[in-house]
């Protein structure tokens, strides 16, 4: 019997979805979680033979429960990952080992080594970074958060960590898709605010301390470029940067119209 189910949360991934697919072992069962895809990616997914669930979007944290409460699934475990994400061989060979099936952990932090326009990032990016990605299914569930997908774990859960990273492939080169992307997660960090009891990443910590002074952006350049040496990462690193001090921007400019609407009100 199965101990592990993968579920991919799809919206359009015909582009990354066969990649994907093909990283994951056969003897593992594969939940596609789609929200309204008009491309290929249903019939991919079909050609593979993944169970196939239909929901429209309501974000990550409520997805992902959607997953884990309607989608039939009976594994004791579950592994999210994203269409654009590839996880090692060594990943599933270390959960089948039972090293990460210990009855001591409800939710495993991973890792993630951002890959733009297919050049792996060693250094802008400030690795690790970590993501509630393999969670047990009866003992788990996903809350809103302010940062990153809007999506935290409680803090109650009993959290490992794995240093066996995936890799994310999180950006082919089209900037005004990714950029419209991100606007809307701006608008999501402007609005949603930390839960109380979630489990609190580094940047979550870092975002809440810093509030939402300008001093942010150029705080951004230089964390990623300077600091965590992005400009050793040649050109990559300085898109990179750019990309997200530009969305830092985002935030800011968008939290600043949301106050001042406030106080026009």
């Amino acid at each position: 019997m199965n101990s592990l189910t993968v579920v991919i949360l799809t919206l359009n991934e015909a582009a990354n979805l066969t990649r994907c697919l093909a990283a994951i072992p056969q003897r593992y069962p594969v939940v596609i979680l789609d929200s309204g895809s008009s491309d290929d990616t249903l019939s991919i997914a079909e050609g593979h033979g993944c169970k196939i669930y239909q929901n429209p979007w309501p974000g990550f944290a409520e997805q992902r429960n959607f997953a884990l409460n309607q989608c039939d699934i009976d594994t004791p475990w579950v592994l999210f990952v994203d269409a654009d994400e590839i996880y090692p061989q060594v990943f599933y060979q270390h959960f089948d080992s039972g090293m990460l099936q210990t009855g001591e952990i409800d939710v495993l932090m991973v890792p993630s080594i951002l890959f733009l326009r297919g050049k792996r990032l060693h250094h802008a990016p400030g690795y690790p970074i970590y993501h509630p990605r393999l969670v047990r299914r009866e003992t788990t569930r996903f809350v809103r958060n302010h940062t990153g997908h809007g999506e935290a774990v409680m803090d109650s859960c009993r959290i490992g960590y794995t240093d066996i990273p995936y890799d994310h492939y999180f950006y082919d080169g089209e900037i005004i898709q990714w950029m419209h992307k991100h606007v809307d997660k701006a608008a999501q960090e402007v609005r949603l605010k930390p839960t109380q009891g979630a489990l609190m990443t580094t940047r979550g910590r870092l975002s809440v301390m810093l509030g939402r002074s300008w001093s942010r952006i150029l705080a951004r350049f230089v964390y990623h470029y300077l600091l965590r040496g992005g400009f050793l990462d040649g050109a990559a690193g300085l898109e990179f940067t750019l990309m997200f001090t530009w969305y830092e921007a985002s935030i800011y400019l968008q939290a600043k119209a949301a106050a001042q609407a406030r106080g026009t009100a």
